[in-house]
């Protein structure tokens, strides 16, 4: 899929739903009161180290509240800035599928009915909690609603993976996304750039591998540092390089060059809570990083895909 234009150099998520929905589309985030399994002790304890203790997905909705009052705050505020628009009922905060089938199909087929203008459900999980039944489930509401999960891969060396406790290989996260598109689900893949240690060639190696599976879409975050995170904590006691604004714009305009330009961008940076973001300042401005990739871009006249080799 192309959905390219002049003003991007490659496919937009804005892009993607307009042309599958014909309307604006935007998320919900909804919180499920999941944790992780490497915070509970079933993979591993303490989490990933770069996650909060309140635990990925710090802009969603308040797991004290029940669904509907989580997605109409979240739906009204939304619309402040989009008035007309369809939905996606968005489980983000921690690992959504981490529970029983029953609670699963309890909170899903909830979700799906708040609003007779969803039109998506998006779940984001790790590659380790995707047990038969609960794709076996998915697979079914896929048939009734389009299904997309968000995977949390980071990063493909396994090094990296050790340093900041992901606790799954490679090989689990490939075998996840074969299992879920035999079931023709939309996978989309979250990665990180500025990971302790990882060098421009290591994170473009991370696109490349995505380049081999069969993934709709992708997330590129930048590492931010946050107050109450192990690795906060390490990095104010011993700190290693993290990326300028300008060495994070190169290796995200080389990452967008090599990969397959049938991939829907979702995001090109990410957020964090202002109040306990340690580093780097300059992710507090996504509009200036994001359209500095946007003028890399236009000036080097490339776009997405143009490096990529079969």
């Amino acid at each position: 899929m192309n959905l390219m234009n002049h003003e991007k150099h490659y496919n937009t998520l804005n892009n993607y739903y307009l042309q599958k929905f014909n309307k604006k589309v935007f998320k919900v985030s909804l919180n499920g009161g999941f944790t992780c399994p490497n915070i509970d002790g079933t993979v591993a304890t303490g989490g990933c180290t770069f996650c909060s203790s309140m635990g990925s997905g710090d802009f969603a909705g308040n797991k004290y509240e029940s669904l509907p009052i989580q997605f109409n705050k979240i739906k009204t505020l939304m619309h402040q800035k989009w008035a007309d628009a369809y939905y996606i009922a968005y489980f983000q905060a921690n690992t959504n599928t981490h529970a029983p089938l029953k609670k699963l199909k309890l909170l899903f087929e909830e979700a799906i009915t708040l609003d007779p203008n969803i039109v998506m459900l998006s779940i984001a999980t790790r590659p380790d909690v995707l047990p038969d039944d609960v794709v076996a489930y998915l697979s079914e509401l896929n048939t009734r609603i389009p299904v997309q999960i968000e995977l949390g891969l980071q990063t493909i060396h396994q090094q990296t993976s050790d340093i900041i406790n992901r606790a799954h290989n490679l090989k689990c996260f490939d075998d996840a996304v074969k299992r879920l598109r035999s079931e023709n689900i939309e996978v989309v893949v979250h990665i990180i750039n500025g990971l302790p240690y990882e060098t421009k060639e290591m994170m473009i190696d991370t696109v490349k591998h995505i380049n081999t599976l069969d993934i709709q879409g992708i997330k590129i975050h930048m590492l931010h540092l946050m107050e109450k995170t192990k690795m906060g904590y390490d990095y104010k006691k011993n700190p290693w390089h993290i990326l300028s604004l300008n060495e994070y714009v190169e290796i995200t305009v080389n990452q967008i060059l090599w990969l397959r330009k049938d991939i829907i961008i979702h995001r090109l940076t990410g957020d964090a809570p202002f109040d306990m973001l340690i580093a780097p300042e300059w992710t507090k401005k996504k509009f200036v990083v994001t359209n500095e990739i946007d003028k890399k871009l236009r000036k080097l006249n490339l776009y997405q895909g143009d490096y990529y080799e079969k």
